[in-house]
């Protein structure tokens, strides 16, 4: 059902529809058959799975076809009321309204799932408003029309999603630049033999790599974007996509008075510093962890409901490994605890490689699985520490 009537006082209202926002609702719908839900996003409110959106084009899929469910499906499946294309402008915590351009409207709990917004290089140049960055599927429908019958595309940062779209943009028939400042690809996240094993398969199927430097300048010559890097290289591309990562949607609830720091401070219960306000997702941080991949959000959407549907549940969060999209050379990474004391033992096995960081007392506290070493993942999972006990 899409109405356009606000929800009553006594109801549960979601800002952002993207994977954290719908999955709770559906976390919802399993405890709960008739509570009002309220859906409040600016997106149309259909449903995709974002993280295809590095992976679509090998996938021979267009913008529209990650499109699972349209809005009114969502809404007629989960029994919700959704106000699509519509900007909240403020929360007034004090009268429990929300308002947007579509009016105000009132809320009893209220769930921030705002996600996070790429970040921007400050770039010269008079090409350099023409850097894309891709957050949501409109912003890759623009991507792929910026990209059809072209042949060069230029990626500034080799973290995840530069590192996925590089290997998804050369199986697609493009040739592909990364630039980055680290000294390797996903700098933060692997040790240096195992980077080094995945720079090598992406370069066999033609990813370029400029490692140690970044992207000074971006000006327009003829047809082409030349490309300017602060080691003094020049590149020539039709088209520069900027991934170096992600920064929580605060705004909001900065206007609101409700608690910020790198994301929007929760307590294990993913309440807010104001009552009867909630966060999760990629703007979220709880106990100084903000974790945007998938795993978190469902691990998230799992406790939130029951709390918000009267069983009070505090998150916890099992070891959660991550699944890097690179067919050239698959990878699961489960990091070691930031500032955890130990180090990294990386292992070549037939077709794959295995790191495994350990404390000095032997203890396996994160790991690295690349190619065949990737079926030891449940297995090595067991033996990790819970991120959030």
């Amino acid at each position: 059902m899409d109405q356009t009537t606000p929800s009553p006082q006594s109801a549960i209202t979601i800002i952002g529809s993207g994977l954290a926002g719908y999955t709770v609702i559906r976390e919802i719908r399993k405890l709960d058959k008739v509570v009002p839900i309220t859906l409040i996003t600016q997106e149309p409110g259909y449903f995709y799975s974002k993280p295809m959106l590095s992976t679509a084009l090998a996938s021979k899929k267009d913008a529209a076809q990650l499109i699972s469910t349209p809005q009114e499906g969502m809404a007629t499946q989960l029994e919700i009321t959704i106000l699509s294309q519509t900007e909240v402008n403020a929360i007034d915590v004090n009268g429990q309204t929300i308002n947007t351009n579509q009016g105000s409207f009132p809320y009893g709990k209220l769930v921030l799932a705002l996600g996070a917004d790429q970040i921007r290089l400050p770039l010269q140049g008079d090409a350099a408003n023409e850097v894309l960055t891709v957050n949501d599927l409109e912003d890759y429908a623009k991507f792929r029309q910026r990209i059809d019958g072209k042949k060069r595309v230029a990626i500034i940062g080799a973290g995840l999603i530069g590192c996925e779209f590089a290997n998804d943009l050369v199986v697609g028939g493009y040739e592909v630049d990364v630039i980055d400042l680290a000294p390797q690809a996903l700098g933060r996240l692997l040790p240096e033999e195992a980077a080094n094993a995945l720079q090598e398969k992406l370069s066999a199927i033609g990813v370029r790599w400029h490692f140690a430097t970044t992207l000074q300048s971006v000006i327009h010559n003829n047809d082409a974007l030349e490309i300017t890097l602060a080691n003094g290289t020049c590149l020539s591309s039709d088209v520069v996509l900027s991934a170096v990562g992600l920064k929580p949607r605060l705004n909001l609830a900065k206007s609101a008075g409700i608690k910020t720091n790198l994301g929007i401070v929760v307590n294990r219960e993913l309440e807010t510093s104001v009552k009867n306000i909630f966060a999760i997702g990629d703007c979220a941080e709880v106990d100084d962890l903000v974790l945007p991949y998938v795993m978190p959000i469902m691990q998230a959407a799992r406790a939130l409901a029951p709390t918000l549907t009267g069983q009070i549940t505090a998150l916890t969060y099992p070891a959660m490994p991550v699944m890097v999209k690179t067919p050239a050379l698959p990878t699961v990474i489960s990091p070691p605890a930031k500032g955890a004391s130990g180090h990294w033992k990386t292992t070549m096995v037939d077709g794959g490689v295995e790191s495994r960081f350990q404390s000095p007392e032997g203890k396996l506290l994160g790991f690295v699985l690349m190619g065949s070493a990737t079926a030891q993942r449940a297995a090595l999972t067991k033996e990790l520490p819970s991120i959030l006990g």
